[in-house]
């Protein structure tokens, strides 16, 4: 028998297997939005500490991250409004009325650092030997010295109007310049206009070497500077990410990234740009 004869049914059935699968469609599975979105301080950005944790975060989970690097008041106002999976902020008291409010799953302590006042090395003010920085602020303001702000409603703009308040001074004058720009930009208009600032320390730290602003004032208990990571709650925006914001959280308050956390810039600065904190006492912070 003529061999293609014997060949055909085969070749046959073939085709007809491929034609049947092409017309039945396969079974559905449960899609994973692998998106997630961070909306942080331009702290963390600047400092170059999420240059590092985001790419392993990534690697480990799976999941893709938009950062979107904003003042805390920005980022939490994403957060209210459900343009944002997770928050890494520092802001509490406006980070406990997002969390009373309703729109917050879960709030968990990260880390710390602090705040800083840094200015020209010639000091104009006269602010380097005292300990208080709402005395430090009103020599500024007495002197009519620079002072530069980030006047963008961040932590660090939010700190700074409370040592404003605590001097019982409203900063309106042609020396307080508001720059509505992140910490970096402020650091470096300031650098230029050879003034004041207040700024976390690891950004400071991080640009240094392009600055003309020496540590001024430092130690004082009010300029203790925390950050958490909150999860935006799923019961108010149903999109939100709610898996990859938890994964990021665990990871964050991991035993792995709590210790690269706490190591993070002693090579570079000798000194740590942040302290690991996830797991304690708030209240014992600074002490």
């Amino acid at each position: 028998m003529n061999s293609y004869l014997l060949k055909f049914p085969l070749f046959l059935s073939l085709i007809l297997a491929f034609l049947l699968s092409a017309c039945v469609s396969k079974p559905s599975t449960t899609s994973v939005n692998t998106e997630l979105i961070l909306a942080t301080t331009t702290s963390t950005r600047d400092s170059g500490l999420l240059d590092e944790l985001l790419p392993l975060f990534e690697v480990q989970s799976g999941y893709n991250v938009k950062m979107v690097a904003v003042g805390s008041g920005q980022a939490l106002a994403m957060g209210q409004e459900g343009n944002a999976d997770v928050l890494l902020v520092h802001a509490p008291a406006s980070e406990i009325e997002l969390m009373n409010n309703g729109f917050g799953l879960q709030r968990d302590l990260i880390m710390h650092n602090d705040f800083v006042i840094v200015g020209p090395e010639d000091d104009p003010a006269g602010i380097k030997a005292l300990s208080s920085s709402t005395t430090a602020l009103k020599r500024i303001a007495d002197n009519k010295s620079v002072f530069v702000s980030r006047g963008d409603d961040s932590g660090t703009h939010k700190k700074e109007i409370d040592l404003w308040e605590n001097t019982g001074f409203i900063p309106e004058s042609d020396w307080y310049l508001q720059t509505g720009q992140g910490m970096g930009e402020t650091l470096r208009i300031a650098s230029e206009k050879s003034g004041y600032t207040l700024t976390d320390r690891a950004t400071y730290l991080a640009q240094k070497s392009t600055l003309q602003l020496d540590v001024l004032l430092e130690g004082d208990s009010t300029l203790l500077n925390i950050y958490h990571v909150i999860v935006v709650n799923p019961k108010k925006w149903p999109k939100v990410n709610v898996e990859g914001a938890k994964a990021f959280d665990a990871f964050l308050t991991s035993a792995e990234i709590q210790k690269m956390i706490g190591e993070f810039g002693t090579k570079e600065y000798g000194q740590p740009l942040f302290f690991a904190d996830a797991g304690k006492d708030e209240a014992s912070l600074g002490k």
